[in-house]
């Protein structure tokens, strides 16, 4: 058996998510039915990340075996041909035998945008989160830098998150203004939990408001009250940007 690495990119707002799920359509699955017909056996796929339904994606990883050994510059014409529109297999690669896209990985990038302005996007609404009323960006970043280190971050998770530890390292969180009316969240970290980044998006969207004060970040951490923190921004303005090895 051949190991692949595949770096895949994909329009979130047609699938509902990445993982497998009977009578849904999700990435995993249009991946797996592209690849087992273009190479003529059952193909089951690994994804680095299980984005929720409606995240977007530029650098998602996954991983595969096959049969027989095919050219990359093959993979990734006959499955961006097989995937269009939603998704496109932006580059393929041989990997050592027992590669895990899941498991192999040491680390993810995730962007979350915000529309920022009165009025909505005729052309932007699906990939940014539109928030019409001012924001204290001073506030934001301010938060942003507490969130940095290694945390429990039972706060920031979905009710329904089965994970066994909520400890969690980001090595990254930078709140910039990307443009005149769009504001962009970057996180970076060695893993994370279910709805983890879209409620750091929330989060730091409400202490931007003022409607959750400065020091709500810390108060997360001791407390692990999912109550204290933001909304869960929605699943449109999040991105995943890159897989580190």
């Amino acid at each position: 058996m051949s190991s692949y690495k595949l770096t895949v990119e994909y329009d979130g707002k047609r699938f509902s998510g990445w993982q497998r799920q009977l009578g849904q359509r999700t990435v995993q699955g249009v991946l797996e039915e592209a690849l087992s017909t273009m190479l003529r056996q059952e193909v089951k796929v690994q994804g680095a990340s299980r984005t929720d339904a409606g995240v977007h994606a530029i650098g998602q990883v996954a991983g595969f075996e096959s049969e027989e050994d095919v050219e990359p510059a093959r993979l990734v014409r006959g499955l961006s041909a097989l995937c269009r529109p939603d998704v496109a297999v932006v580059h393929a690669k041989v990997m050592p035998d027992g590669f895990n896209a899941r498991f192999d990985s040491t680390g993810k990038h995730y962007r979350y945008r915000v529309l920022n302005r009165r009025a909505p996007s005729a052309l932007n609404g699906n990939t940014a989160w539109h928030v019409p009323q001012d924001l204290d960006l001073d506030r934001m970043r301010a938060a942003a830098d507490d969130l940095v280190g290694t945390h429990d971050f039972a706060g920031f998770r979905a009710a329904n998150c089965e994970r066994e530890t909520t400890v969690r390292t980001l090595t990254e969180v930078i709140v910039n203004r990307e443009e005149e009316d769009v504001i962009t969240i970057t996180v970076k970290g060695t893993a994370f939990l279910k709805y983890m980044v879209r409620i750091i998006a929330g989060t730091l969207v409400g202490i931007g408001l003022g409607k959750l004060p400065p020091d709500t970040i810390g108060r997360l951490f001791e407390t692990g009250d999912r109550e204290i923190a933001g909304m869960t921004a929605p699943a449109h303005g999040l991105t995943l940007m890159e897989v580190f090895y």
